[in-house]
């Protein structure tokens, strides 16, 4: 018996003690996160939504097996927030609609939503008018029943029977009304609601999840009253797919009771702030960094290819990897990299190694650097590497660190002065 099934099946109920405590700590990590965003000026801010639509709209649509270009992505993106020096690459018809639906829930999130507006957003995943090649119904709700299936032909495996065609209009009517209804319930609870009432009504043939995830946006930036988005859960749920499908699998085969599933969702919230949380911090080391290299000249290679390590590109500054992202000989990039030693852009990581690798200098003497932290730690934690201590006796500072690099400082390949300039410079004052 499928969750829709039973009568007034939209009265989820969940356990206020199991989800008490985790939604504390996403609200305050919300909070922080805000509080680190009000440091960044206009453009910084403006900079860290479009890398996180771009990370939405790449990663929500990979879920549904939908590869995306992702420098199409953010070309369109940076283009339609108005970003100025941002390189343009041309996107095809069909990111640009992506891109479109994804800033007009952003920039109206506390608009009515309509019957319309969902049906418009819908079409725009299948300008074509089909879905892997097959026809389907586009810009309205289906007509014929939907079964949520896998496996090969002959052998399938039914997940999942959405509600009858005949019931989806006034299902789609009680949900509008709710979501556009003031309730005295958490925005961070109705986000989870919102997803799950809306892939289980299943009202499109195609398109249900990418909607759902926009919808359960919208109500998180109903509860932090900004359009500027600064994470999304997207790219959590897409690190783990199979897990995110057992579980809607599972809940909607209970009896209303939600609470595996909000407790999901606020864990998966959780990681998502904390991965915009990095995010920021590669944006304040970013503006830190060129506000002390801005007068210095470099050529538009350097430059750009700075801008690729800066944005977090994971690998080591070598000969080879400058040559490959740059697009030149190794000789030429020697000479780049040389040029930036002498201009104090770069340092060696172990002078005099074999195969020499270079890190960024964000500014600061390495001893005085270090010397302002203490209980430095380096730890792994849910399948992430990060970097723990104190500044200056008083500041908690953690930070997550690549993958990469955690394991060249662990292998004593990269400094501690290193890490600490890369993740932590734009928490010091450094002349």
């Amino acid at each position: 018996m499928y969750l829709h099934e039973h009568e007034n099946w939209t009265d989820f109920r969940w356990s206020a003690e199991k989800v008490a405590l985790l939604l504390d700590e996403v609200c305050r990590e919300q909070g922080k996160l805000l509080g680190r965003l009000s440091g960044l000026g206009f453009d910084s801010q403006l900079k860290a939504v479009a890398e996180n639509l771009t990370r939405d709209v790449v990663y929500s649509s990979e879920i549904e097996g939908i590869r995306l270009n992702i420098d199409e992505v953010r070309s369109s993106v940076a283009r339609r927030l108005g970003i100025e020096n941002a390189k343009f690459v041309p996107s095809s018809h069909y990111v640009e609609g992506v891109v479109a639906v994804m800033l007009d829930a952003m920039e109206n999130f506390d608009q009515l939503l309509t019957k319309e507006k969902l049906c418009g957003w819908q079409s725009v995943f299948f300008l074509s008018g089909f879905s892997e090649g097959t026809p389907i119904e586009v810009g309205q709700y289906r007509t014929h029943e939907e079964h949520v299936v896998s496996g090969l032909w002959g052998r399938e495996r039914v997940h999942y029977v959405a509600p009858s065609p005949d019931r989806v209009e006034e299902e789609m009517r009680k949900f509008i009304d709710w979501f556009n209804a003031d309730k005295p319930i958490s925005p961070v609870i109705r986000s989870a609601i919102v997803h799950l009432w809306f892939v289980s009504i299943h009202p499109f043939e195609d398109g249900n999840g990418r909607l759902a995830r926009i919808l359960g946006d919208m109500y998180l930036a109903r509860g932090d009253n900004s359009r500027f988005r600064f994470y999304n859960i997207s790219s959590e749920i897409n690190r783990d797919k199979n897990h995110y499908y057992d579980i809607l699998e599972r809940v909607q085969h209970g009896d209303g009771d939600i609470t595996e599933w909000v407790v999901w969702y606020l864990k998966t919230l959780l990681a998502a702030i904390r991965e915009a949380s990095a995010t920021v911090s590669t944006v304040l080391n970013k503006s830190f960094f060129w506000m002390r290299f801005a007068s210095v000249p470099l050529t538009e290679r350097q430059t750009n290819t700075l801008n690729l390590f800066l944005d977090g590109y994971e690998a080591k500054i070598t000969s080879k990897t400058w040559a490959n992202l740059g697009k030149c000989s190794k000789d030429t990039a020697i000479r780049d990299i040389q040029d930036l030693l002498e201009k104090h852009i770069l340092i060696e990581d172990n002078p005099g190694a074999k195969r020499p690798s270079y890190s960024i200098n964000y500014g600061g003497e390495r001893d005085d650097i270090v010397s302002r932290f203490g209980d430095i730690a380096i730890s792994e934690e849910a399948g992430g590497y990060y970097l723990t201590a104190v500044l200056d006796g008083h500041t908690k500072v953690r930070e997550r660190l690549l993958s990469l690099d955690a394991e060249r400082y662990r292998k004593g390949e990269l400094p501690i002065s290193h890490l600490l300039g890369k993740y932590c410079s734009y928490l010091l004052d450094l002349d």
